[in-house]
């Protein structure tokens, strides 16, 4: 009987990185290291590592009942913001395999990008950047780098979750890319964050539409003059005459997904091999992302984005919800400025170092969207504002 396999340490999963990995993606082993400093893991790599303290926050427990596009509760087969974050870091996975690229950092990134988003999905993101105006705005990117590197507590020697700088990088979608501890100024961030970022893109755009198309707000019919769809439809029915109805839907949204991956990887292969980048840091300097569609794929995904507007993200039912849920949103914030006695112990801990109306902005987005109108119900009772439950003139805990 052989011997077992001998333990791998986290020095031998570096290794085979190097071994394994191309020259320009992004090694565990020469990560740029942490804002606080901690000894590294002996088993588990930074990126590994950084992929954990996602999954075990309260930030991506609660995404299991946020808004995806549909309020959280509507369908049991409807996505909220955890399936799709799930969906995403499959695909980053899918992407950066296929290019030798780091894929525990993708996914790290991918698992991580949506972690600020606010109760009721982009419409509440919408209502909170109104509400911060004159205070900073709301952004559910930057939001997520709070919570990562301020809100979450689960550790006793820094506040956040002291994530590599590389996932931090990728959480920075939007502004300056951070600068610290690397001599190159970077245009770009990593091949594994620009994956991350159009996985999300390809998510959305497909399974937005899917569900767009199970719940009946959105017909086939609409779609016959869109060439991402119509392309993909008509082989389906070349190669299965007798699918119809959700079948057929489901599985021509399942041969996107796959047109779309597969066109990804292809044209970033030829975009990296013609750009020479030998290093991450090469791939910084980039005047452009290496990560891209087709010309024609992206053209075609404007035109989709323009249609799910129109049709889903518009549609009156969807609409109407969302701007009842906004005025909920609202009211709850303008109760919490008046009175901050009430905030979460830790948001009235944040109000001197961060503001009040940054730190009631902090504690809505966390909510999910049965807390937020719960919370509202507490407040004000059934018939809404401005009757009040007095008895809710208690300090409540986290």
């Amino acid at each position: 009987m052989s011997n077992p396999e001998p333990i791998r340490g986290r020095e031998a999963l570096e290794a085979r990185e190097l071994s394994t990995l191309a020259p320009y993606a992004q090694k565990s082993g020469e990560s740029a290291g942490r804002k606080h400093r901690e000894p590294r893991h002996p088993f588990r790599t930074e990126y590994q590592r950084d992929r954990a303290r996602i999954i075990h926050s309260r930030a991506f427990r609660r995404l299991e009942h946020k808004t995806q596009v549909f309020l959280s509760g509507t369908s049991d087969h409807l996505r909220t913001r955890l399936t799709h974050t799930i969906e995403v870091a499959s695909i980053a996975r899918s992407i950066a395999a296929a290019l030798a690229l780091n894929e525990d950092l993708a996914e790290a990134i991918a698992l991580a990008h949506d972690l600020g988003h606010a109760p009721f999905g982009h419409s509440g993101e919408s209502e909170l950047n109104r509400l911060m105006r004159d205070r900073g705005g709301f952004n559910h990117n930057q939001q997520s780098l709070r919570i990562v590197e301020l809100i979450e507590t689960k550790y006793p020697d820094f506040p956040g979750l002291n994530l590599s700088f590389e996932v931090l990088e990728g959480l920075h979608k939007h502004g300056a890319l951070p600068q610290r501890k690397r001599r190159v100024v970077a245009r770009h961030p990593s091949l594994e964050a620009q994956i991350a970022n159009l996985a999300d893109e390809i998510t959305y755009y497909s399974h937005d539409l899917d569900d767009g198309l199970d719940s009946r707000l959105i017909e086939p019919a609409q779609l016959a003059g869109l060439e991402v769809w119509r392309h993909t439809f008509e082989e389906v029915r070349r190669d299965y005459p007798r699918l119809a109805g959700p079948e057929l839907n489901g599985y021509v949204i399942r041969c996107i997904i796959d047109r779309q991956v597969q066109d990804v990887i292809t044209n970033s292969a030829a975009a990296i091999e013609a750009s020479g980048v030998q290093s991450a840091d090469d791939v910084r300097r980039q005047r452009k992302p290496l990560i891209r569609y087709s010309p024609e794929l992206r053209a075609g995904n404007r035109t989709l984005r323009k249609i799910l507007y129109a049709n889903l993200y518009y549609h009156p039912s969807v609409a109407t919800s969302n701007r009842r849920a906004c005025r909920m949103l609202r009211d709850v914030f303008n109760f919490y400025v008046r009175e901050p006695a009430l905030l979460g112990s830790g948001a009235v801990r944040r109000v001197r170092r961060e503001g009040l109306a940054r730190s009631v902005c902090d504690y809505l987005s966390g909510m999910t969207d049965g807390y937020l109108l719960d919370e509202y119900v507490r407040l004000f009772g059934e018939a809404g504002p401005p009757k009040l439950n007095r008895r809710l003139r208690l300090k409540k805990a986290d």
